[in-house]
């Protein structure tokens, strides 16, 4: 069965019907091997991966765990790490699958644990989670007991990644992984009770825009979370980097917290609030065994840590919860 078939069952299951109906060719499309150099050999990977499923997930666990050690021999297990380190770089984690410790880029528990105690409850719940990544979050969301979670992502490595963990559960989470832009996605409005959208913001061109669209995907009293980069100001502050930021080419607009909940009110959401503004540090975001490239620590001012190389303030990010 196809990718597209698959998460239509997924979606009418959960009464998307016209979700159904218009994204398995999309899915399907987006798959193709001839629109992305290196998805053959990612689906070659996945599918010489050792044929081992396992019924013991916690997946409202700081490290998402995935069976466990004593659940395969050392040449299962050397042969499931070998095609999980194939899936490199790791940007968001962790993971322990088999007793293989997936130390990823960022450590996305600490952000989970910051929201989780601010959030509505998941549980029962249908959500969206726009820009999944590799699915961490997703899976999150489903341990915190949501009824079905639909993650968006055009990155096709992070969509290979969520499939290699995904083929290891005998009884996967509702969790639907849609290899596709936001853009996409059927203009129907309301379905969701949770929208997230965490670490994007500031690669849109059209910021007001996008919230625009995070509103239309909620039903009425809906909760959107989001978390974004912001720089200290009033209302009136927006930092538009001229260049790069943090090394970042595709930075447009980095609002104060107060000009973000402003953008939201007037995007029509519903008393905005502002939950935490944390420093990004060089032990939430750095170099791993699992993502061996530049990180965090190479994008700051190597005398004064506060700035960017740039000379931009260096990396503070907002959560702010909101209302249809």
């Amino acid at each position: 069965m196809k990718q597209g078939e698959q998460i239509a069952g997924l979606l009418r299951r959960h009464r998307l019907d016209d979700w159904a109906a218009a994204l398995p060719a999309l899915i399907d499309q987006a798959l193709d091997e001839k629109r992305h150099g290196d998805l053959g050999r990612w689906l070659r990977i996945l599918q010489a991966m050792p044929p081992v499923t396992t019924h013991d997930l916690d997946l409202d666990a700081d490290r998402v765990r995935i069976g466990r050690l004593e659940e395969l021999d050392e040449e299962q297990r050397q042969g499931l790490s070998s095609a999980l380190r194939a899936f490199q770089p790791w940007r968001k984690g962790p993971f322990e699958v088999f007793g293989i410790q997936i130390d990823a880029e960022w450590r996305s528990d600490w952000k989970w644990r910051r929201l989780a105690p601010h959030i509505q409850p998941l549980s029962g719940r249908r959500v969206l989670d726009v820009g999944c990544g590799n699915g961490y979050y997703a899976l999150r969301m489903a341990g915190a007991g949501a009824a079905l979670v639909v993650g968006v992502d055009p990155g096709l490595l992070y969509w290979s990644q969520f499939q290699a963990l995904h083929r290891l559960m005998a009884e996967p989470p509702p969790v639907a992984f849609l290899p596709l832009g936001f853009q996409d996605l059927p203009e129907s409005d309301g379905r969701f009770d949770t929208v997230f959208s965490m670490g994007l913001l500031y690669h849109r061109r059209d910021p007001l825009g996008h919230l625009a669209a995070l509103r239309r995907r909620l039903r009425p009293g809906g909760e959107l979370v989001l978390e974004t980069l912001v720089v200290e100001g009033d209302a009136r502050t927006v930092l538009v980097p001229p260049g790069r930021y943090a090394r970042m080419r595709n930075v447009w607009f980095i609002p104060s917290p107060d000009a973000l909940c402003l953008w939201l009110e007037r995007c029509g959401f519903q008393e905005p609030r502002v939950v935490a503004v944390t420093p990004t540090t060089t032990e939430e975001q750095r170099t791993t065994d699992w993502m061996g490239f530049e990180s965090l620590a190479q994008a700051l001012d190597p005398v004064d840590a506060t700035r960017t190389l740039e000379g931009h303030p260096a990396p503070v990010r907002a959560l702010v919860l909101a209302r249809r």
